[in-house]
């Protein structure tokens, strides 16, 4: 090969240029201490924060400090590319949204835009903390990138833009600093975590990216869907399943059905990537499809949210520990077949530097992919974002199970066709030719009346609207295009008032827009038909609008009117109200608004007295507040007005028969390692502004707890079965570790609820006056205690002893049902007469005969065979009459027990007030 003397000083100067950076930029060794991947060894997130500052003195690095955690930290996104493209990235950030907005852009501008830009990949580690790989990967990762000079690494600087983001600061300093806390190398751990690895949540941090209740979702939703919009996003997690080294893309089915099939065949093709690499560097044991339990139907998590956006999503779930662990034997992982090509052979050996190696080979194959398909992985996601857009235009048809079911319901009447499909051709190969007609599948797919909307309007009158403000926040923040209406239209007849808002499916992100209005059809999934069902790998219907208890109006046709695009990404406040002092008598707030109940805390804490009318009040429901006037009350609930959206309707007099609320002394149940549910709770409270205290299974064990408290409330999990031990499916639940082996500030959180010393003590404390508020498993209370209440899901074998319906005739996996409720009661004061409820296999109750004679009552129950709203509901005509919340009388004292998740993930606003009501007293 011959050179230039051009061209020799150019290669001179990059390689004196390299050797400057070298010498700037210390190695991990040097800053650490200790190599990535060393045994025994991981690093805070302090130490990562500091090295992270030190790489931000090369030239191919900008460092974004991105938002504050919970808990307070920096959060930190390197951006990696060559300096070239550094110096430009706000061209190339341009190019990125421009082609994945797709708005106004043609074939041909998308495909010059392709050319000209640069390809956008994101790169996370830590989300769940635990998982140590992750964060770890992270730093050796962009040390690589930054360092070296082959090929390759060249290559891919010069075409891509790496955005190496942290996904949680707090969590890598409480594992790491707990990992690395005993000097005995042998005793070091990452189990036993005294709490959950991100406030509040823990591993729930991966089911929020819809609603992105947490301020790190939020920092990098803000990243992903409003400025960055990377066309490929790689999440890394642990642990992949026994047997093998990881498990990665592509997934098993089903994939949720508004995706683009490019979302689906683009996955394919990362993931040929991903394990081609490996298997051309001799490093076995990776598994997809049916390997493992991961599939692209859930939305909701850092990976699955942003496949609803047109990004190639990846997740992988790799194994490895800084202390040296094994591959087992698992006989079946020996078998080479399509979901493990090359299985790994099982090793006693196997160290955290091996799985470090893997997966810096896998965001290699990533970004050379992106690299070499720069074009193509560019202008793909246009494609999608256009696709998206000319289908919110026209008239057109989600595909889904239920409507393939319609066809041959259909079919099978006219032709008076009672055969049942015995599950033996699914493919349809012994039917070459089917006879069902093209009529059937035009009554189905061309029936105007099941066309997909071509948007929806949020009426700005609904009883709740700054909780629907909150709902269209949600969707803000997930980048999607927002309408607010100016002055007062009418869509198909009905008449809405300005200030509503519209949210169109003609826009990029239209996959995300349906799937949180749009019920999600799960298909009946079964390991063999007339067998056990295969459980969704998290939910199977979350519509979010359904859970927040939003109204809203779906529009089949296009439409038009007075209305204003939002700016992308800017959040929305409820109306300021207007507020008018009254000059005697007071106020009524009403009892459906959740923000209400911010306000009646406050004055609570203010000393201002507060009423509830059971009768309501002038058109205002069962549970209306009455507050007096005065000059307190004034102050708060004109901050209300202009802050929350509550109003204060001003009454001359105060209403009869109202009766005063008085704050109770609320302990909520906790426990050690952190419950999720409940972490889940504690944030809700502080949201609304509830004081309570967190209570530990030894300080119900003590007693005297009608001393100390006014109401326990119990999350799901929290009170074991009248059997013994609960069954918990939770795989993230800790064992306890012993007093000795912990410090001595978290030793008070040891110990469970038990039937021998718990329950009783919590008799005492109902018998006593006080109230238990129970969700979900932790409803077992009732049977401890023998209440006229028994399972309702339940049959009689041929003893005639009851059993519980096995998953072949029932099966409810995370769901939106629909309840009846009784508003007249105090629990439900503020609910609608029908409402959705979140239910995952929840409890449903059958009272007995003498129940109602002894003071038990229902508060919602499923009053029809069909209450399925979204999701999956096998056999779901067993739920008819079935009860779903009641309240019983114990002693002086009051049980609440709710079978459905009221509270589940912050995200059900719609129910929130099932709790709330009872976390006040009555005089």
């Amino acid at each position: 090969m011959r050179y230039t003397l051009k061209g020799w000083l150019l290669m001179a100067g990059i390689v004196a240029h390299s050797a400057v950076q070298a010498q700037t930029v210390p190695s991990p060794k040097q800053h650490f201490g200790f190599n990535i991947g060393d045994d025994y060894q991981l690093a805070t997130y302090t130490q990562t924060a500091a090295y992270f500052q030190k790489l931000a003195a090369s030239d191919r690095v900008k460092l974004m400090d991105i938002g504050l955690t919970e808990e307070g930290r920096h959060q930190y996104m390197l951006v990696i590319s060559s300096p070239a493209n550094i110096r430009q990235l706000d061209q190339y950030k341009k190019i990125s949204q421009q082609l994945a907005r797709a708005e106004g852009l043609t074939p041909a501008q998308a495909k010059e835009l392709s050319e000209k830009g640069k390809a956008v990949v994101w790169i996370d580690g830590g989300l769940h903390a635990t998982e140590v790989v992750g964060t770890h990967q992270l730093i050796e990762t962009a040390w690589q990138l930054i360092s070296r000079n082959d090929p390759e690494t060249m290559r891919i600087l010069d075409n891509v833009i790496i955005l190496m983001t942290h996904a949680n600061p707090d969590g890598q300093e409480l594992t790491s600093s707990w990992y690395m806390r005993n000097a005995d190398t042998l005793k070091r751990s990452t189990d036993q975590l005294p709490v959950l690895y991100q406030k509040y949540i823990g591993h729930d941090n991966n089911r929020d990216f819809y609603i992105m209740n947490m301020k790190e979702s939020a920092n990098m939703g803000k990243q992903l869907f409003l400025e960055w919009m990377p066309q490929i996003m790689y999440n890394h997690h642990q642990r992949g399943p026994e047997g093998s080294v990881l498990a990665g893309p592509p997934y098993r089915d089903p994939f949720n059905y508004f995706f683009d099939p490019l979302m689906i065949t683009g996955i394919d093709a990362l993931g040929a990537a991903m394990y081609n690499r490996l298997n051309v560097e001799d490093k076995p044991g990776y598994t997809r499809l049916n390997g493992s339990s991961f599939s692209t139907w859930y939305n909701g998590g850092l990976r699955t949210t942003t496949q609803y956006h047109n990004m190639i999503g990846l997740l992988t779930e790799i194994i490895g520990n800084p202390t040296p662990e094994k591959i087992p034997v698992v006989p079946q992982r020996l078998i080479p077949n399509g979901a493990t090509p090359n299985p790994v052979r099982p090793t006693g050996d196997w160290r955290f530097r091996t799985s470090i190696d893997y997966s810096v080979s896998l965001n290699y194959a990533v970004l050379d992919y992106a690299a070499r398909q720069r074009d193509e992985v560019l202008f793909n996601i246009y494609k999608m974002g256009k696709n998206a857009i000319d289908k919110g235009n026209t008239d057109s048809w989600t595909l889904s199970p239920k409507r393939a079911d319609a066809i041959t319901a259909a079919y099978k009447k006219a032709q008076h066709d009672t055969t049942k499909d015995d599950g033996s051709d699914p493919y349809g190969w012994m039917r070459r030719g089917s006879n069902i007609g093209m009529e059937y599948y035009d009554a189905v797919y061309k029936n105007p009346a099941e066309r997909d909307p071509r948007g929806y309007v949020i009426p700005a009158d609904q009883p709740d609207f700054a909780t629907a403000v909150k709902f269209v926040n949600a969707l803000i923040k997930a980048g999607i295009g927002v309408q607010k209406a100016t002055a007062a239209f009418t869509v198909a007849g009905k008449q809405y008032p300005a200030g509503s808002y519209i949210v169109r499916t003609n826009q990029a992100f239209r996959p995300h827009v349906l799937d949180m209005f749009e019920p999600q059809d799960h298909p009946n999934d079964f390991q063999y038909p007339g067998g056990p069902p295969v459980r969704p790998y998290d939910a199977a219907g979350w519509t979010l609008a359904f859970q927040m208890g939003v109204k809203y109006d779906r529009v089949l046709d296009d439409f038009s009117g007075p209305f204003e695009k939002l700016p992308y990404g800017e959040l929305q406040s409820p109306a300021v109200l207007s507020f008018t002092p009254a000059t005697g008598g007071g106020y009524l707030l009403s009892a459906q608004v959740n923000n209400a109940f911010i306000t009646i805390n406050d004055l609570m804490k203010a000393g201002v007295k507060v009423y509830r009318l059971p009768e309501g009040q002038d058109g205002m429901g069962p549970g209306t507040f009455f507050v007096p006037a005065g000059a307190s009350a004034n102050s708060i609930l004109k901050t209300a007005a202009a802050q929350w959206g509550v109003s204060a309707r001003v009454v001359s007099k105060r209403p009869k028969g109202a009766i005063e609320a008085t704050p109770l002394r609320i302990a909520l149940w906790d426990n050690y390692g952190g419950s999720m549910p409940s972490g889940w709770v504690r944030w809700m409270m502080e949201q609304y502004h509830f004081p309570f205290s967190l209570v530990y299974p030894k300080d119900i064990d003590a007693g005297t707890l009608k001393q100390r408290y006014d109401v326990i409330v119990f999350v799901t999990r929290a009170i074991p079965p009248v059997g013994g031990e609960e069954n918990n499916r939770s795989a993230y639940r800790q064992t306890q570790p012993d007093a000795a082996d912990i410090p001595e500030q978290y030793r008070n959180m040891l110990g469970k609820i038990s039937k021998d010393t718990s329950i009783p003590k919590l008799k005492e404390f109902l018998e006593a006056g006080g109230t238990v508020i129970t969700i979900g498993s932790s409803t077992n209370l009732a049977y401890h205690l023998g209440l006229p209440v028994h399972n309702a899901l339940v049959e009689k074998g041929k003893d005639g002893k009851e059993s519980p319906l096995p998953g072949t005739k029932y099966f409810v996996p995370g769901s939106i049902l629909q309840v009846a409720f009784d508003s007249t009661q105090s629990a439900a004061w503020g609910m609608p007469a029908v409402g959705d409820v979140n239910f995952d296999n929840s409890p449903v109750f059958r009272l007995d005969s003498d129940a109602a004679s002894k003071g038990v009552h229902p508060i919602a129950w499923f009053t029809t065979d069909s209450p399925l709203r979204s999701g999956w509901a096998w056999g779901q005509s067993y739920l008819k009459d079935g009860v779903a919340a009641f309240e019983a009388p114990v002693g002086k004292g009051k049980l609440y027990a709710f079978g459905p998740e009221i509270t589940f993930r912050g995200q059900s606003h719609g129910t929130f007030k099932l709790l709330f009501n009872g976390l006040y007293g009555q005089k």
